[in-house]
């Protein structure tokens, strides 16, 4: 196999062709799911806290949202036990992704993981911030969640044009296939100049 072809190609997670068509994912799915629930979180905190503060609680969430987006995948999807079913699940959560990078129908989260982890979040914001101000914070780590996915299909699958596409692509790439151990953040690259781990360019004797 060409070694293109190896990068697109990933295999079954499951035996059964019904559970495996779950885990292969277009990317307009994330989208269609949440610019709907984004927008009636947006209107129901504008309409509680007023649109100047409601503005500032979404940049909060958004903040939040990239730390967020950064540890999950420093600390989670990174976590690689060497054998049992921690190994097998490490590489359905991530590993997959590292093997075969360039598969379109898995390189954005599947709403079987995506949902749940967007409703605990929410729940927490609601717990923590209460009513009044946590659907505007919850618009805003929607909206950087569902940016991140976008982000992340586009720097695999398109040639960026912009220089700032071009930049989140280099280093995302350096992650696949230099150092696998930094360039955690994906579309926040900025948390790995904080945390230490900004992807390092290799030099010719390397």
């Amino acid at each position: 196999m060409l070694r293109t072809e190896e990068l697109r190609a990933s295999p079954p997670m499951f035996d059964s062709p019904l559970l495996d068509r779950f885990t292969r994912v277009h990317p307009v799915v994330p989208v269609v799911l949440y610019v709907p629930v984004i927008l009636v979180l947006l209107v129901t905190g504008v309409g509680r806290t007023g649109a100047l503060a409601a503005a500032a609680w979404v940049a909060g969430g958004y903040a939040f949202w990239t730390l967020t987006e950064y540890w999950l995948h420093r600390t989670v999807f990174h976590f690689e036990p060497e054998k049992g079913i921690g190994k097998r699940l490490h590489w359905m959560i991530h590993g997959v992704h590292h093997d075969h990078p360039n598969d379109p129908l898995r390189l954005v989260m599947p709403p079987s993981a995506s949902i749940p982890l967007a409703l605990g979040f929410c729940l927490l914001f609601w717990a923590v911030m209460g009513s009044q101000v946590a659907p505007a914070f919850a618009a805003g780590f929607l909206a950087g969640y569902l940016a991140y996915d976008m982000v992340h299909f586009h720097v695999h699958h398109h040639k960026p044009r912009t220089a700032v596409g071009r930049k989140l692509r280099e280093l995302h790439m350096r992650h696949h296939f230099q150092d696998h151990d930094a360039g955690f953040g994906v579309s926040a690259p900025y948390w790995d100049y904080v945390f230490g781990t900004p992807p390092k360019r290799r030099s010719r004797a390397d």
